[in-house]
């Protein structure tokens, strides 16, 4: 196992259901991120594919420009998914209670996971899952930066740093049999030491740990 029972604690142990009970119509990342964000799907997806946003919200991040066969969305909260503009489906569970999908085998050509990927606690029973509804040659991008409500991250993600949470993405792929080796992009925000003392310009930094199914 990749974490160890004191690594999936999270600071508030109430039931998540409670937590993402009202909706919280904002963004979590910056318009930098986002465009970053949108532009590596631009590049990696293939139009009129199918498409499963995991732990998704009112927000898509896909380009509007492309067209999709399906999207399938998951979340929390109901009346986040039911605005998000994108989603032909979706559907709301608690990964971390059942992190089986309702979802059929080898059926979806990308994952996504948009900054939510440190909210799981049995991540391992999650990405072979991914694996599961995935068709050959299918592709995971999991995105993240700084980011999360500190009380609900697992405490492996709130102990580590923003190197060591990208290494801890990468084993989570590498503990399922069946994907390529993750490929790791990474956009810092190119601010100067001074500048981001005074706390001006200073831009969220890019994530993304990417994989196949082989």
């Amino acid at each position: 196992m990749i974490l160890r029972p004191h690594d999936r604690i999270k600071l508030d142990d109430t039931n998540d259901q409670q937590f993402y009970s009202f909706p919280r119509f904002v963004t979590h990342v910056d318009d930098n991120f986002i465009q970053q964000l949108t532009q590596l799907y631009r590049e990696r997806l293939k139009p009129h594919t199918r498409i499963f946003d995991m732990m998704s919200s009112w927000v898509s991040h896909l380009p509007e420009e492309m067209e999709f066969a399906h999207v399938e969305g998951h979340g929390m909260n109901e009346e986040e998914l039911a605005r998000n503009p994108r989603l032909h489906h979706y559907f709301v569970q608690n990964l971390n209670q059942n992190p089986k999908f309702p979802l059929p085998d080898q059926d979806f050509d990308a994952v996504l996971n948009t900054v939510s990927i440190q909210y799981l606690q049995y991540p391992e029973a999650v990405f072979n899952e991914i694996h599961r509804i995935l068709k050959p040659g299918g592709i995971v991008i999991i995105s993240f930066s700084n980011r999360m409500f500190y009380q609900k991250a697992i405490q492996a993600w709130r102990d580590g740093t923003e190197s060591s949470r990208v290494e801890l993405v990468k084993q989570y792929f590498q503990a399922i049999p069946g994907f390529s080796e993750p490929e790791v992009i990474t956009h810092q925000s190119g601010t100067n030491n001074f500048i981001q003392w005074l706390g001006v310009g200073v831009k969220d930094p890019f994530y993304a740990v990417i994989a196949q199914r082989i």
